[in-house]
């Protein structure tokens, strides 16, 4: 028996940010975010030698261990590890033996919710073996759980509930862990128009995300003004960007990336730095009307939103700085796993 699991990656189109506590707590977040086609895969072969295999392709680690309920948090795949536990504690009670190997289309600190899409992937294919009853929000609110709290890495909720559910969604965020997943009914033609003309660059570089949403989180515990209004900004773009989309008013999406991406910038220190500023600039120089960093920021990937012809000349500008672009597709899919 094969158990196989794959989530797709998310870009984030407006809101980024307010999904992270204690501000979505206080006054509440609100995203709008797309998965795109890249992806986390897991697979999962069932063992009888009371022996755990754990494979990270991309990563190129392979650890081995005795069949336990418990696997050590060591900075070795905690990530797996910490799935494997709570999957133990809270629903099997017992080992298990199993090989496990994953790989995702993308790498850490890339900007594209690699991280908590893993996690969805991961925690799905357990699903699927075991026959866990965890729905959608279920599923997504016990990887946001095993992610945040259970390993204690520093990020919002929006990545596990855009893995899950798929598609393009407006987001709701509120106290006590409430989220609502909306999810918006665009007309393909300009969902077509929309990845057509939005070039999704690479820089080359990666960041350690927690680090800047520790100073962002810090920021509204010590009510920085100029860093909440940010968000509460951030929070109006959100907005701003579902009723572009869905009424088909694309020739906005530039103006309203660039928009929030000013104030992004605000939200805490490291988002940008001046290698992230002169390809953003040289990106306006050549055609595009806006754009942001994707994620946390500070490194991955970057966005611009370039009309009409403008694609090509600002990927060709853009080639200097040594990152590329790359070729994706919107999807409408989450989650998705089978047996073989």
């Amino acid at each position: 028996m094969i158990i196989r699991s794959k989530a797709p990656l998310r870009i984030g189109l407006a809101g980024g940010g307010t999904d992270v506590s204690p501000f979505s707590d206080v006054y509440g977040g609100t995203i709008l975010n797309a998965t795109i086609s890249m992806y986390a895969y897991a697979t999962i072969v069932p063992r009888d030698d009371n022996k755990i295999i754990l494979n990270s392709v991309d990563k190129n680690e392979h650890y081995s261990f005795k069949s336990t309920t418990v696997l050590p948090i060591d900075g070795k795949l905690d990530l797996v590890k910490g799935i494997y536990n709570r999957v133990v504690k809270d629903f099997v009670k017992k080992p298990l033996s199993f090989e496990l190997t994953t790989y995702v289309d993308a790498p850490p600190g890339s900007g594209l919710g690699t991280s908590s899409t893993l996690v969805v992937t991961i925690l799905g294919a357990f699903a699927e073996w075991l026959g866990l009853p965890l729905g959608e929000y279920d599923l997504a609110h016990l990887a946001y759980e095993i992610e945040r709290i259970d390993l204690g890495m520093a990020g919002g909720r929006q990545d596990q509930y855009a893995a899950t559910f798929g598609g393009v969604n407006f987001m709701e965020f509120s106290k006590d862990d409430k989220v609502i997943v909306n999810p918006l009914r665009i007309h393909e033609k300009y969902l077509d128009e929309l990845s057509h003309n939005l070039v999704l660059y690479h820089t080359e570089t990666s960041r350690l995300s927690s680090v800047i949403i520790e100073q962002q989180s810090k920021n509204v515990t010590d009510r920085n003004e100029k860093a909440i209004e940010a968000m509460h900004k951030l929070k109006e773009q959100a907005v701003m960007m579902k009723e572009a989309l869905l009424k088909g008013e694309l020739g906005k999406i530039g103006e309203i990336l660039d928009f929030g991406w000013q104030f992004k910038k605000n939200m805490a220190t490291g988002i940008t730095n001046p290698f992230i500023d002169d390809i953003y600039s040289t990106a306006m120089l050549h055609g595009a009307t806006g754009g942001k960093i994707s994620g946390a920021g500070g490194g991955g990937f970057m966005f611009f939103y370039c009309p009409g012809t403008t694609r090509s000349a600002v990927i060709e500008a853009l080639k200097k700085f040594g990152g590329q672009a790359k070729r994706y597709e919107f999807t409408s899919k989450g989650l998705s796993t089978w047996t073989l």
